[in-house]
């Protein structure tokens, strides 16, 4: 089992989601965040440049057992690559779990996903 979490541009998230679809993967976690990576993003206050901390964010949360895993970072990177590749696209990372337990019925491992 694995866990996956990708950080992408909002404005990106409908086409992610849609490919994820696609590729039979339906349960996903979004969570609004903010960051800074190697983008950069200037704003003129009273003339002056000044650069934000931090960029708004989306963050999926995906729970896969490993068959589906590259399924869903293909899904991902497709859904996410602006213009054939873009600085700000985003991060996929992958974590193993060492175990899952769904809450109502008390299934564990493979079949809790």
């Amino acid at each position: 089992m694995k866990h996956i979490i990708a950080i992408i541009p909002p404005d990106q998230l409908d086409s992610v989601r849609q490919t994820l679809i696609d590729a039979e993967i339906f349960r996903v976690t979004v969570a609004r965040v903010t960051g800074h990576g190697q983008q950069e993003d200037h704003d003129l206050y009273r003339g002056q440049e000044i650069t934000p901390d931090l960029i708004p964010k989306v963050r999926l949360d995906i729970v896969v057992n490993d068959e589906f895993v590259e399924s869903a970072v293909t899904a991902i990177i497709e859904g996410a690559k602006r213009n054939g590749g873009e600085v700000g696209d985003g991060k996929i990372f992958i974590k193993s779990l060492e175990e899952v337990i769904r809450i109502r019925t008390g299934e564990r491992g493979n079949a809790a996903i």
